[in-house]
């Protein structure tokens, strides 16, 4: 069954960026430029992030002018990307531009994931979005040894802990990783 992840790495005081919407600190951690294999949903067949994150990524990897680097971290899975605007997008990738509320779009996010899970990728906002709409199942945040003064918040949502069960907690190289199930609000 499809289950919608937001899958993500923060650091100690909750921030997933930096300042300048940087994951820079993120890869000069031990294990942070090439992730374990722990630290990746492995079944997602679809990542949903938002446009600041895919310009990032676009940017710091200079994947428009290296469009081969898009398969190292996405493969051939598609990827669909919140925006309000024209964005670029590397040769061959597959990238789907989608604006509104998550619940107008989930259907397309779900039928392009057929059985796989979705993989929220970035920003917290976003992954507060699909919590609002009732469809996030499982949030999955590697706690790195790094504290920022400021940036985007890890998830900018009030959530009581009725709505979370810890499901995981365990050290993965510098990482503490923590998973939670997500549980639907009660009427």
């Amino acid at each position: 069954m499809t289950r919608i992840v937001f899958d993500t790495a923060t650091s100690i005081n909750g921030w997933i960026a930096d300042e300048n919407n940087s994951l820079t600190w993120l890869f000069a951690v031990p294990g942070g430029e090439s992730p374990d294999a722990e630290l990746l949903p492995p079944s997602a067949t679809v990542l949903v992030e938002g446009s600041t994150t895919y310009e990032w990524l676009l940017d710091e990897s200079d994947l428009l002018v290296h469009p081969e680097k898009w398969r190292v971290f996405y493969g051939d899975r598609p990827v669909f990307v919140f925006t309000s605007r024209r964005l670029p997008v590397p040769t061959g990738a597959d990238v789907r531009f989608v604006s509104g509320d998550v619940a107008a779009v989930l259907p397309r996010i779900r039928e392009a994931a057929g059985t796989g899970d979705i993989w929220v990728v970035g920003g917290g906002d976003l992954a507060g979005q699909f919590l609002d709409a009732g469809a996030l199942d499982e949030l999955a945040i590697s706690i790195a040894p790094v504290a920022l003064t400021g940036g985007a918040p890890l998830l900018p949502r009030r959530i009581e802990s009725d709505r979370l069960v810890l499901t995981e907690a365990k050290a993965v190289g510098q990482f503490a990783r923590l998973r939670y199930e997500v549980r639907p609000l009660l009427a």
